[in-house]
């Protein structure tokens, strides 16, 4: 058996972009941006560096993230990972990082109070509240995570 399993957290580049597919499945797209400063071991400065990740969300979770994420919202995902390699309009060969989302949480802290910011693979009953959780999430906390 084999796992391929990634989690990030990054800030949308852009609204995330909704269609459908021939038979009606929803799925959402859009990019996210991992920022990771490093020092420099010769001069001593910090560099930052920039990973950039296609994200695709099904399902019901693809149309919450369309109603509710932003371009520059703070979101963690967890999903699926893989790589597709394919040749740019300059003729480069280019590869793409894709990750087909199982989880998604909107970081931001006005997500709404209906627990519409996250979109877990468990998905609730009409009308039914989230668990009550930790409370809201405070962004220097996560600024000081090792990833």
């Amino acid at each position: 058996m084999a796992l391929c399993k990634v989690m990030i957290i990054g800030n949308l580049g852009a609204d995330p972009e909704m269609r459908y597919t021939p038979n009606g499945r929803p799925v959402t797209q859009f990019n996210v941006a991992v920022n990771q400063s490093t020092k420099n071991q010769q001069t001593g400065e910090w560099v930052e560096a920039t990973d950039w990740f296609r994200i695709s969300v099904w399902g019901d979770r693809a149309e919450r993230a369309a109603e509710n994420l932003r371009k520059g919202n703070r979101v963690f995902v967890e999903g699926r990972f893989k790589t597709r390699e394919f040749e740019g309009r300059d003729g480069q060969k280019r590869t793409s990082l894709e990750i087909t989302a199982d989880s998604l949480v909107n970081l931001e802290k006005r997500s709404r109070e209906d627990g519409e910011g996250t979109f877990s693979p468990a998905d609730r009953p009409a009308g039914a509240r989230p668990p009550a959780g930790p409370g809201p999430v405070d962004d220097t906390e996560l600024d000081d995570l090792p990833f």
